[in-house]
C-alpha cells in the first residue's frame, strides 16, 4: 500500500489529487484484505478500474483508493456450450485486451465496446452502452463481494437492477464487482475484426481526442445531451483547461493537460443551469466525482 499517490495519472481525464493510500488489487484476496484493512481503519474507500466516466478532486481522496487490475494472461475463461459459450470475465479486465482475446478465440457479441475505454466491471456498473446495446443484454451473473460482510454472492442479471447508464453497483458502493459471466456466441474472427474495424472508424469521427472522461451526461429520453448543450451555445466553450469539446458537446475535454476539476466543475454546473434555463431539461451527470 502506498502513501499520497497522484490520481491524475490514473485517470482518463488526467485530472485529479492524492489519494491518501493508493494499493492495486490484483487478486480477490488482495481486494478483500484492503476492503477489510480500510474497515478496522475506519477509512473511506474507493474501487477505480479504468479510469473513464470519474472526475477526481483537485484535493484528491482522503482515503484508501484501490485499482483493480487483472492479468492480461487471465482476463476470462471459457465455459463450453454448443452455440452459445459462457465467458467468465475478471472484473479488472480491460476492455481493449478483452475484445481483442475474445475475437482471437472466435467469440461474437462485444464487439460494440470496441474503443471505449475502461475496465468489464466498470462497464457492468454503469450498464456501458450504445444506442442499440448495453452490458444488459449479455451479462448472466456477476459475482460480488460485499464490503459491510466481506462475503461473495452471485447476483442475477436481474438482481443487478440495471437500467439506462445504472445498475444496482452503481447505487451501492458496498457492492463489488470481482467477475461476471457474459453469454457470447460462436463467429468467424474475420467477420468480428471487419466488425470491430468498422466500430472504430465511426468512433474516430464521433468521439473527440483528447483527456476526458467519455460522456459528462446521460441523455434525456428522446433527445441527446450533446444536442442540448449545442443548441445552447456551449460548444468550444471553456473554463480554465476545460473546454466542451468542438467535435461532441457532450464531451468536456483536458484540452490544457492541466485542467484542474474545479474547472471542470465549474463548467458541468453552468451548463446545466443554462440547459434547464433554456430547455427546462435537467441533465443528470454520467460521470463519478470522487473526493468533492
Amino acid at each position: 500500500m502506498s502513501k499520497n499517490i497522484s490520481l491524475a495519472k490514473y485517470t482518463t481525464f488526467k485530472i485529479g489529487g492524492p489519494a491518501k493510500y493508493f494499493l492495486i488489487a490484483k487478486t480477490k484476496k488482495e481486494l478483500t484484505k484492503a476492503i477489510k484493512t480500510a474497515k478496522e481503519n475506519k477509512l473511506p474507500f474507493f474501487i477505480l478500474g479504468g479510469g473513464s466516466n470519474v472526475l477526481v478532486s483537485d484535493k484528491g481522496f482522503n482515503g484508501l483508493v484501490i485499482k483493480i487490475q487483472s492479468s492480461k494472461s487471465k482476463l476470462f475463461q471459457i465455459k463450453p456450450k454448443a452455440q452459445n459459450p459462457k465467458i467468465w470475465i475478471e472484473s479488472g479486465a480491460k476492455l481493449g485486451n478483452l475484445i481483442k482475446s475474445l475475437v482471437e478465440n472466435n467469440l461474437t457479441g462485444l464487439e460494440w465496446v470496441a474503443g471505449i475505454p475502461g475496465t468489464i466491471g466498470g462497464a457492468i456498473r454503469g450498464n456501458a452502452g450504445v444506442p442499440e446495446k448495453s452490458m444488459k443484454d449479455i451479462v448472466k451473473n456477476v459475482e460480488v463481494l460485499d464490503a459491510d460482510t466481506l462475503k461473495q454472492k452471485i447476483f442475477t442479471n436481474k438482481d443487478c437492477k440495471f437500467k439506462y447508464r445504472d445498475s444496482i453497483f452503481k447505487r451501492n458502493k458496498n457492492l463489488i464487482i470481482l467477475s461476471a459471466e457474459i453469454e457470447l456466441k460462436k463467429n468467424d474472427s474475420k467477420k468480428s475484426k471487419q466488425i470491430i474495424k468498422e466500430i472504430l472508424k465511426d468512433r474516430a469521427e464521433k468521439i473527440p481526442k483528447g483527456y476526458s472522461a467519455g460522456s459528462i451526461f446521460k441523455n434525456p429520453e428522446n433527445i441527446s445531451a450533446g444536442e442540448l448543450i449545442e443548441i445552447c451555445g456551449f460548444k468550444g466553450f471553456a473554463i480554465g483547461g476545460a473546454q466542451v469539446s468542438f467535435q461532441h458537446a457532450n464531451f468536456i475535454i483536458n484540452f490544457t493537460g492541466n485542467a484542474k476539476a474545479e474547472d471542470v466543475i465549474n463548467l458541468i454546473n453552468l451548463i446545466k443551469n443554462v440547459v434547464k434555463d433554456k430547455t427546462g431539461i435537467k441533465l443528470e451527470e454520467e460521470i463519478q466525482c470522487i473526493g468533492f
